[in-house]
């Protein structure tokens, strides 16, 4: 895949106006999931996500989608929308060129619309204006078209309107985003960066780190010759077990190159060495900058937990640790 039909956005909204559902279109559409595999909030793998119907967790996918002939890799990440999940959004950012920004046509602009706009614009991603829910009786779609060009500037005639429950101009947004979005503007020849965006645990693997290949390209024989990777950071080093992309589940693949998005299985069993917002690099050739990442997190509330039983301490630590790994809110 040429790096210059590479599409790297996410979706951003206030809760429930329809990120979700949008997401789902999207991959109906572009057949990245079966017909008989698709239900709601597919992307919201979490049992508390599909029990309280928001998102917690950035979710990322790959898909294909063809115009005239020409086949086009997008990278789509789905962000929360509650307010206490902000953070989630800024990690997404880091990875994108691009944001879908979902206005609902009922409910109009709210506050996590404005913020998410702000952090869009401070990360100088191509912002493509949608009204969702036009489909609903009670849409007013005309009066919230008109509330956006006020408050953000948008030209009308750029603000698209789409029923992501029912289909409509999801794939005319399909289009607006590989013709707006800009490709990834990383060197391929140049030394590996990736910059890791996400991490969760898995008891076989290890640290999984989700990445955007920034610089160079991440292949097979990394594995296979059992070479290392260092996170510029921490200065820490790992033999990598597999890497591929999401689709939505995990699948390995030979080659993450310049401007992908996928995962690497460090293979790193001590979760404080892999830090979201780190730069991951070839040991052997390794990069002299790292990335800009994106601000910490300031910790608010502090609260101190013990365990009822002394003895059962190990157990609360390694929970937490684990915990902290897929949760940036958490220190």
């Amino acid at each position: 895949m040429l790096q210059s039909s590479i599409r790297n956005f996410c979706i951003i909204a206030h809760i429930d106006h329809g990120k979700s559902t949008l997401a789902d279109r999207f991959l109906e559409i572009t057949n990245t999931v079966e017909k008989r595999f698709m239900k709601s909030q597919t992307l919201d793998s979490m049992d508390l996500e599909r029990e309280k119907g928001i998102t917690i967790k950035l979710k990322a996918v790959r898909m294909r989608y063809e115009i005239d002939g020409d086949e086009y890799q997008l990278n789509l990440i789905d962000t929360p929308g509650h307010v206490d999940f902000s953070y989630e959004v800024s990690r997404s950012l880091a990875a994108c060129e691009g944001a879908v920004l979902i206005v609902d046509a009922s409910q109009g602009i709210q506050a996590q619309t404005v913020s998410n706009v702000y952090k869009a614009l401070d990360a100088g991603l191509k912002i493509i204006p949608v009204l969702n829910k036009i489909d609903l009786p009670g849409s007013e779609w005309e009066k919230i078209e008109e509330d956006m060009v006020k408050t953000f500037g948008f030209n009308k005639e750029d603000i698209l309107k789409v029923s992501a429950k029912t289909g409509e101009g999801v794939d005319e947004l399909l289009r607006t985003a590989i013709a707006k979005v800009p490709a990834p503007a990383g060197d391929p020849q140049a030394k590996v960066r990736a910059l890791i965006f996400d991490t969760f645990y898995d008891e076989y693997l290890g640290v999984v780190a989700a990445v955007k290949i920034e610089d160079g390209s991440v292949e097979a024989d990394l594995i296979h010759g059992r070479k290392k990777i260092r996170y510029m950071a921490t200065g820490a080093e790992s033999v990598p077990e597999s890497i591929g992309i999401f689709v939505p589940q995990r699948k390995t693949i030979d080659t993450l190159r310049t401007g992908e998005v996928g995962f690497i299985a460090t293979g790193q069993k001590d979760i404080r060495t892999v830090k979201v917002g780190d730069t991951a690099t070839l040991a052997e050739d390794p990069a002299t900058e790292q990335l800009p990442g994106y601000k910490e997190v300031k910790p608010f509330v502090f609260v101190s937990i013990f365990p009822i039983e002394n003895d059962k301490f190990p157990q609360l630590r390694d929970a937490l640790e684990k915990l902290a790994l897929s949760d940036s809110s958490l220190s």
